[in-house]
């Protein structure tokens, strides 16, 4: 255990899958309790941190992979005003301390509904948050989060997009089970559709080898019938084990996409089946993303003058903090759903905090015969005043504290 953090004092760092409020595991902790806590933790997250609680249990482990609960001793700085340090921080278990300067420190201890959003989370940070006890906080990558945030709930709009089309039945499985991974989370969501046309069927026998260990590769497959062996060299005369089988709605190969590695592992067809294969070049070509209509806060003034519409394309925890004055909430997620209530003839501007989530819905809805247009980067590129008088609408407490912030940055 690291009984040095990075702010100088000695505070303990601990695995994010080892900790639950008000409790620590240690590393000689049983396996079993490690697990538990774990579980226990991942279902706070789904459920009550915002935005966290909006992703899919697979987006949530990819995330804790690289997150890390710390134990902040009581005085301890958790993070300095000025930061931009470009991470959510939640706190756990325990109470901490804001102060901006002006007023008086307001402390959040856990439990409090403010506590389900991250701390000073104004970028760089318009306050300091110090540990008033000993306390469990966790920090997430914030552009990971959101990248996160966009694909998922872009590929539930896909998805309610296939399970309405009759004509994709014999497609459905695979393809929702691709959608529900987050093996294509950093192709950005508007091309999701795209992923699912580049994929071609294979045909393949029994003891057929797909893929060569050794061979620099070239493409990934998704098993959508049949099953397969997986065979590693184990010797200096090239003698082979199965190292594990693979059924429907695996994927394999998918290094090749990113890396110019030789395949680690053969695989061999383990009885007739059906893989969808993804070119390497084909893939290449999904990173970049579409070109989506683009307005400064300036323009979206003048469109809705002209009798546009807003739509806050975030989850409803985060609409009902703060939202811009007669927008409407239609979170990316079930933005399929709501569409049926959308006026083709009228324009709509999509936004979000970062641009990402609504640059997916302005495309998708614009694919679908709609008149989008999006917030250029998202209201956190606005200048803090212009973005806190945009926010114009919510919780009269959240609000009144943001106007309080931004008269002590005036000062």
């Amino acid at each position: 255990m690291n009984t040095n953090n990075r702010f100088g004092g000695a505070a303990a760092e601990v695995s994010s899958g080892d900790v639950e409020p008000a409790v620590v595991a240690f590393a000689d902790s049983a396996q079993a309790k490690t697990m538990l806590l774990d579980t226990a933790l991942k279902q706070r997250l789904l459920q009550t941190y915002v935005p966290v609680n909006a992703l899919t249990i697979d987006h949530l482990n990819t995330l804790l992979r690289d997150a890390r609960a710390e134990v902040v001793c009581r005085g301890q700085a958790v993070c300095a005003r000025g930061d931009c340090d470009n991470r959510h921080i939640y706190l756990l278990s325990g109470s901490v301390a804001l102060h901006s300067g002006n007023e008086s420190p307001r402390v959040i201890t856990d439990g409090d509904a403010e506590a389900y959003f991250p701390l000073a989370h104004h970028q760089p940070r318009l306050e300091g948050v110090t540990a008033v006890e000993d306390c469990l906080i966790i920090r997430f990558d914030s552009d990971v989060l959101d990248s996160m945030l966009a694909w998922d709930q872009a590929a539930n709009y896909i998805t309610l997009d296939i399970s309405g089309q009759r004509d994709l039945d014999e497609d459905a499985d695979w393809m929702l089970t691709l959608l529900r991974s987050n093996l294509f989370y950093k192709v950005p969501p508007m091309n999701i559709r795209q992923i699912l046309r580049k994929f071609k069927p294979v045909f393949a026998h029994a003891g057929e080898v797909i893929i060569r260990q050794g061979e620099i590769g070239d493409c990934c497959f998704f098993i959508k019938e049949g099953a397969v062996s997986v065979l590693r060299a184990g010797d200096e005369k090239g003698r082979s084990e199965v190292i594990a089988e693979l059924g429907v709605g695996r994927c394999f190969g998918e290094d090749a996409l990113v890396h110019e590695a030789p395949r680690n592992a053969s695989i061999v067809m383990r009885d007739n089946g059906v893989l969808m294969r993804l070119e390497k070049q084909d893939f290449f070509l999904l990173l970049k993303p579409p070109a989506v209509r683009g307005v400064s806060l300036a323009e979206i003034d003048r469109e809705l003058a002209a009798g546009a519409v807003l739509l806050d394309v975030r989850s409803l925890d985060e609409f009902e903090c703060a939202h811009a004055k007669g927008a409407l909430n239609m979170p990316l997620n079930i933005l399929k759903l709501k569409s049926r209530l959308l006026d083709p003839k009228v324009r709509y501007i999509a936004y979000c905090n970062s641009g990402r989530r609504s640059s997916a819905a302005a495309y998708l809805l614009s694919e679908d015969g709609f008149d989008v247009m999006v917030l250029r980067g998202g209201f956190d590129g606005l200048p803090l005043p212009q973005r806190i008088r945009f926010l114009s609408d919510g919780a009269a407490d959240y609000l009144a504290r943001e106007q309080q912030l931004i008269r002590g940055v005036a000062k």
